[in-house]
């Protein structure tokens, strides 16, 4: 009966090794895609108010849980019986993404009024306000979704062939990071303002470290902010290419000499286009 009992805790401990092994693995190769939800999820979660930043980020933080839990349990079941749906699942996602990144690359080149971000500071009644955030929570969380799905199956595809339980356990473990991680640090990123004042406010004098500090955090916040739009538009891109260049054969060997991230950035900006001009020209015919 002991030795029953210590077998199972040998069991145990060895599972738990090869879960900390293979997760180091996983999570080393999903750490690109981690930066680049973290600089699409940052510049989506800015522009708000700021006794609104949080709230509307823990709106975006519950959707991701909630994206998590779908895509988790769906991903474990294609992948055991249907692995030809997660490539297509993964093309889908990275048509939307190329599209998302081209829009804005159009709107920078191509200035129009009334941007949702311009809205937030233009509408003055409460109403107006949260109809906005509502329209910018539901982008943000179908966009997380996208990378989520990216997330879950690079996690996948780093443990395929280890049991079942092994896989479940790590690339939930990564899911759960990826976001608690990425708005965990996007909460502090889109506090540092807030942060800076509190300094501000408790240094004695107006040239003291303290000071100093809280004012280049203030100062510092919208040069943030704006670097990581445009980190976020080429992340959306390179993400996008990325998924068509490891899918699909001829674009993975094609031009072999061109840097990765370049290719990948071409791909991601080509299909993004293609596809802004399909959304453009069916907005057109249903006289929209």
């Amino acid at each position: 009966m002991a030795s029953g009992f210590f077998a199972i805790l040998d069991d145990i401990a060895t599972l738990m090794d090869d879960v900390a092994s293979m997760t180091k693995i996983a999570t080393r190769k999903t750490a690109g895609i981690l930066g680049d939800d973290l600089a699409v999820n940052a510049e989506k979660a800015s522009g708000f108010a700021s006794s609104r930043e949080i709230p509307v980020l823990w709106a975006i933080s519950k959707g991701s849980f909630v994206n998590k839990l779908i895509i988790l349990p769906i991903a474990f079941l294609l992948s055991s019986f249907l692995p030809t749906a997660i490539t297509i699942i993964l093309l889908i996602g990275g048509v939307y993404l190329a599209f998302e990144g081209a829009e804005k690359v159009y709107h920078f080149f191509v200035p129009h009024h009334h941007s949702k971000k311009a809205a937030i500071k233009e509408t003055r009644t409460k109403e107006e306000i949260l109809e906005v955030e509502k329209e910018r929570i539901k982008s943000a969380i179908v966009t997380d979704f996208i990378l989520s799905v990216e997330i879950v199956i690079i996690a996948l595809g780093a443990v395929v062939g280890e049991p079942l339980i092994n896989q479940i356990i790590i690339v939930t473990f990564i899911a759960i990071l990826a976001t608690v991680g990425v708005y965990g640090i996007v909460a502090l990123i889109v506090r540092m303002d807030e942060a800076g004042y509190k300094l501000m406010a408790r240094s004695e004098e107006q040239s003291g470290f303290t000071f100093t500090l809280g004012k280049g955090l203030v100062n510092a916040l919208p040069i943030v902010i704006k670097a990581l739009g445009i980190i976020g538009t080429l992340a959306l891109l390179l993400v996008a290419g990325g998924i068509f260049s490891h899918n699909i054969d001829y674009l993975y060997h094609f031009a072999p000499g061109i840097p990765s991230m370049v290719k990948d950035f071409v791909i991601g900006l080509i299909v993004g286009f293609i596809a802004l001009l399909i959304f453009k020209a069916i907005r057109k015919v249903m006289g929209k």
